[in-house]
């Protein structure tokens, strides 16, 4: 070999390494760039959010249950009950730029606690519009909304038998062709609905029935949020279950082995005409 091909030889060895670490520089482009043109991966990926929220999308699937809803970052968007702020994580930052998102919260229900919870990051949450309920319902226009969302709070109003007055509040806000999306937590049909009042869990046919004598239209249901391995009948409700752990270290390895609750996530829809 002569000396000239020595060096070509040599020269494409010190080469080699460098592609790989070129290629992996345009994945890492690539990625961000996949967030700026999707909304809502860049809204879930949000550094804003904290850590044990995001560890909870495992049981909580934010993507693929605000798709299934149909939520886009130019709506005008309501979250009823938000409290703890979970999903106002991800939905302040998804409507900031084009959209509206009004955080529908019951009063004497954690009302004191989420504002503190807007307060912390006024940078993140300074456009989210906070509406006590019922009190000031009024501040959302009557037939402004596109979609409405409540996330395990039903068996709150089947429990304080507020139910038929929330979904009618529902029905008036949204405009004709508006969506209602519902998750909470799944029980099964053949129980005793007594359970209703006292479990947290609650029939699919209660929330169906609830919202088509509200005026809704069924739209359909997804199992993104179900659990088969929730049995549903524990001793102290769903609350036995993670997040709450309502045992405390009793038994915790068992719950926390089992995960969050099976849920329903069903679709319904304002009639157009």
């Amino acid at each position: 070999m002569n000396r000239l091909a020595r060096q070509s030889l040599l020269l494409a060895g010190l080469l080699l390494p460098v592609l790989p670490l070129a290629a992996q520089h345009v994945d890492h482009a690539g990625h961000g760039a996949s967030h700026a043109r999707d909304p809502m991966a860049a809204a879930i990926a949000a550094p804003s959010r904290t850590p044990a929220n995001v560890a909870r999308d495992k049981y909580r699937h934010p993507a693929e249950t605000l798709a299934f809803f149909g939520v886009r970052p130019d709506q005008t968007v309501v979250e009823y009950s938000p409290s703890g702020g979970w999903y106002t994580e991800i939905l302040a930052p998804l409507l900031s730029a084009k959209g509206t998102f009004y955080a529908l919260q019951p009063v004497g229900r954690n009302l004191d606690g989420y504002k503190t919870f807007l307060a912390a990051k006024p940078d993140v949450y300074g456009k989210v519009k906070l509406v006590p309920f019922p009190d000031q319902l009024s501040l959302i226009p009557a037939g402004s909304v596109d979609t409405l969302l409540t996330f395990r709070n039903i068996h709150n109003m089947v429990m304080n038998g507020t139910e038929a007055a929330t979904f009618k509040s529902f029905y008036d806000l949204l405009k004709p062709g508006g969506i209602l999306g519902v998750v909470d937590h799944r029980l099964p049909e053949a129980r005793d609905s007594a359970l209703e009042k006292t479990s947290g869990y609650l029939k699919v046919s209660t929330i169906r029935r609830l919202a088509q004598a509200a005026g809704f239209e069924y739209v359909g249901s997804s199992e993104i949020n179900a659990n088969p391995k929730d049995t549903a009948d524990w001793e102290k409700g769903v609350w036995t279950l993670p997040p709450t752990l309502r045992n405390g270290e009793v038994d915790k390895a068992r719950y926390l082995a089992i995960g969050e609750s099976d849920r329903m996530t069903l679709k319904f829809r304002k009639p157009a005409s």
